[in-house]
């Protein structure tokens, strides 16, 4: 390589040329150890060196601008620019639409329906991407076939967000609904998880379970909140985790200010 470098240094001092110039072209060289030089073994060749010319036996192919719109529309919104839309539409991570695009336009688009069935596009993207998809791989199924409608696993988001289901149950719903085919609110009734809204009957849960629990009474009052967590725990016990959490929390704080 250095012999080589040198060389063609030394040509361009003595006639100024460098390759691109007329008359000086590309070539493999090989190395001559006995001699300790370089040796030209062939000439590179160009494209206009493999002469090219028209098959005779392939008509030209013309298109025009109306057949390449009507092409495009047929093949209908590209991975990229879908990728690209979910998270700018829906404020999604790159991360989740990266997910829902993978899997094909079928999974974004019940995603989407999902989504505007619900109102909440993050809890969409949450459920699909999670449970919906480990239903799909387990089942071997594509989303086309998922057996739970959107209309059907926004009612479950909906549930969840009206009741304060937590996830757990949430989870026994949605099992029941993939047997059964029934919408949310059947499913729950299936399972007598009856939603604890009645406020006066919370507080009086909550009540019982702080005059219970008086050493994390005593610890919250000596400034560890963490403490609360325990009372809390168990008034999600009492009402199955069918009580609302932040109606708990704002209960539950009210009564530890007077306890």
């Amino acid at each position: 390589m250095r012999y080589e470098a040198q060389r063609q240094y030394e040509q361009y001092r003595q006639d100024g040329t460098k390759w691109g110039d007329p008359g000086v072209h590309k070539t493999t060289a090989g190395w001559n150890d006995a001699r300790g030089v370089t040796v030209v073994q062939r000439r590179k060749e160009e494209a206009s060196d493999y002469r090219y010319f028209p098959e005779p036996d392939l008509p030209p192919v013309v298109v025009d601008a109306a057949w390449l719109e009507r092409t495009r529309a047929e093949m209908g919104e590209l991975p990229a620019a879908l990728r690209a839309r979910l998270a700018r539409q829906y404020g999604l991570s790159p991360y989740d639409a990266s997910v829902l695009t993978s899997q094909g336009r079928a999974l974004a688009a019940y995603f989407e329906e999902v989504t505007a069935k619900c109102g909440d596009a993050k809890a969409a993207c949450n459920w699909v991407t999670n449970q919906v998809l480990a239903t799909l791989n387990e089942r071997k199924l594509g989303a086309a076939a998922f057996p739970i409608s959107a209309a059907n696993l926004a009612e479950l988001i909906a549930e969840v967000k009206a009741t304060g289901l937590n996830m757990q149950r949430a989870r026994e719903v949605y099992a029941r609904m993939l047997e059964t085919g029934t919408g949310a609110k059947d499913a729950i009734k299936q399972l007598g998880f009856e939603p604890v809204t009645d406020t006066a009957a919370l507080a009086e849960i909550v009540r019982r379970a702080v005059a219970a629990n008086p050493k994390a009474v005593a610890d919250f009052k000596k400034g560890k909140t963490k403490a609360a967590d325990a009372i809390k725990g168990a008034v999600m016990r009492e009402t199955k985790g069918m009580a609302k959490t932040e109606v708990v929390q704002q209960i539950l704080m009210e009564e530890l200010q007077k306890a």
